[in-house]
């Protein structure tokens, strides 16, 4: 005779199953599953400690205050916040759409940003890394498929000759396979010792700084052109009360990094322009007629293929590296008559990017350390392991503070030559293969923030209620843990919260498709 499963300790149960049923079967369910709202759906929520206040917003008298051990499993939870969908899926939904957020309302106005932006001149560009060797590539000259997503087109070859050739080393120089959008391939070196990694991780690590100088040199461009035209500089009073003569336009950006399969980075940007109000410098407002789209895809062509960066010199390489452009340069009008691109496309498609990392390139690590790096980095292994071993080779210290190379006329770059030990920052970004700045980044006057954002959700979430509307909720709280208790607890909560964005969805396209019969019936 078996002996019954015992249910009475959740933590003890075997299976994933049995923990869900002790949970869902206890009275308290339905309030644990309220408690747990806010972090449904979170792989890995924060258990915190404490105590939580209510308190007058007018008075500041303390109303009510209670203890987290009265609550549920004795701990409050709050959602880990993580924006990388590979490690938690919900968490990066919710970054997502602040990030289509973020972007939209710099092209089209919204939440604090004038609809008169939608009328600025905007571009997108897209900045690619240069070769460091040939890799395996699907090309298709034409796409006819209706999504890229689940493109079916035929590529071309890979690398094709008339002759079939070796490298050096003896490895072949030519590749007829026509790869598959999935195939593992792709990306991967047809040479790994042929291909120059130092240089690539290099290249990842100082692109935020090429792309600096790319930004500096569109203005500059605009600028010349505006004298050019005779349009004058814009007077500027400043907080402290100085005067400062500006240019009449400035170029406000969105950009998102995207890691491709070679593990090289590039740069998705949008590139707003806008006008210089003498009498309110935060104000956005137009350019001057004279200054049009035609001139600022113009600079952007020009500043990409003239600016570059020279790397400070490294023992293993004594006169640096160049940092620059490769030569696949793309750049396309948004809102254009007849054009592809529309906001809310260029919005989705730049916040998908921005919750993700390294996933393209199979590797996915948290900071590697001394006591991790072996099983990561291999001289001779194959290409991730390559790059990462090329990180932690040029970062390791070199017995000196400061590395020092010849004067130049350029003080940005001697700037770059006399920091300390500029390429340490290699060993702590050698996990995301040398490349350590935000995937997300954008000009101050482009669009909203990410907090505001946030505080706008936590406002709406304290104020919906009407009897909460004049308190302050204040805690007092530690940190406790990581993780839901059970795998049990973790399956319920998830799938609650799943089904409540399925209607939240279906909610949302309800709405639209009302609008849009009403729009069609007028």
């Amino acid at each position: 005779m078996s002996t019954p499963l015992t249910l009475s300790r959740p933590g003890l149960v075997a299976g994933r199953d049995a923990q869900a049923l002790y949970r869902a079967t206890a009275p308290e369910f339905s309030g644990w599953l309220e408690h747990t709202r806010p972090a449904g759906g979170c792989a890995r929520p924060i258990r915190l400690t404490g105590t939580i206040a209510a308190v007058d917003r007018d008075s500041g008298r303390v109303l009510s205050e209670q203890h987290t051990g009265e609550l549920p499993d004795r701990t409050l939870y709050k959602a880990c916040g993580n924006r990388r969908e590979a490690q938690c899926r919900d968490c990066a939904w919710v970054y997502q759409g602040d990030a289509f957020q973020v972007v939209r309302c710099g092209l089209t106005g919204g939440k604090g940003v004038p609809a008169s932006v939608g009328r600025h001149p905007v571009v997108f560009a897209t900045f690619t890394a240069p070769s460091f060797g040939a890799v395996h590539h699907r090309h298709v000259a034409r796409h006819t498929c209706r999504s890229r997503q689940r493109c079916d087109c035929r590529p071309a070859p890979c690398h094709a000759r008339r002759e079939a050739g070796t490298c050096r080393h003896g490895q072949p120089a030519v590749c007829f396979a026509r790869h598959d959008a999935d195939d593992p391939r792709l990306g991967q070196p047809l040479c790994l010792d042929c291909y120059d990694h130092d240089h690539q991780v290099v290249w990842n690590y100082f692109s935020g700084e090429l792309w600096r100088r790319t930004k500096q040199a569109i203005e500059r461009h605009l600028a010349a052109l505006c004298r050019k035209r005779g349009i004058p500089l814009a007077r500027i009073v400043t907080a402290s009360g100085k005067v400062r003569w500006v240019p009449p336009v400035r170029v406000s950006h969105g950009k998102v990094a995207e890691m491709q399969r070679r593990a090289a980075v590039h740069f998705h940007c949008l590139l707003r322009l806008d006008g210089v109000d003498p009498d309110d410098p935060d104000a956005l407002v137009p350019p001057p007629a004279a200054i049009t789209v035609d001139n600022l895809e113009e600079a952007v062509h020009a500043a990409a293929s003239q600016i570059t960066v020279t790397t400070p010199p490294h023992p293993d390489r004594p006169q640096g590296w160049l940092v620059a452009w490769g030569e696949q340069v793309d750049v396309r009008r948004i809102n254009s008559a007849g054009g592809e691109l529309t906001d809310d496309k260029v919005a989705a498609y730049l916040a998908k990017y921005a919750t993700k990392a390294t996933e393209a390139t199979g590797h996915c690590s948290t900071r590697l350390t001394p006591a991790t790096i072996d099983n990561y980095a291999d001289p001779e292994g194959n290409h991730l392991a390559r790059l990462i071993d090329a990180c932690w080779h040029l970062g390791r210290p070199t017995g000196t503070d400061t590395t020092s190379g010849a004067a130049t006329a350029d003080d940005r770059q001697d700037s770059l030559d006399t920091k300390p030990r500029p390429y340490a920052g290699l060993r702590r970004w050698a996990h995301m293969l040398g490349f350590g700045g935000h995937f997300l980044t954008k000009a101050r006057r482009y669009s909203v923030t990410f907090g505001q954002l946030r505080d706008t959700r936590a406002i709406y979430r304290r104020t919906e209620d009407d009897n909460t509307a004049d308190t302050i909720t204040i805690g007092t709280l530690t940190y406790a843990g990581a993780g839901w208790l059970t795998e049990g607890d973790a399956l319920l909560a998830n799938t609650a919260a799943a089904q409540r964005r399925r209607a939240t969805r279906l909610g949302r396209e309800e709405l639209a498709h009302e609008a849009w019969l009403v729009g069609a019936a007028a």
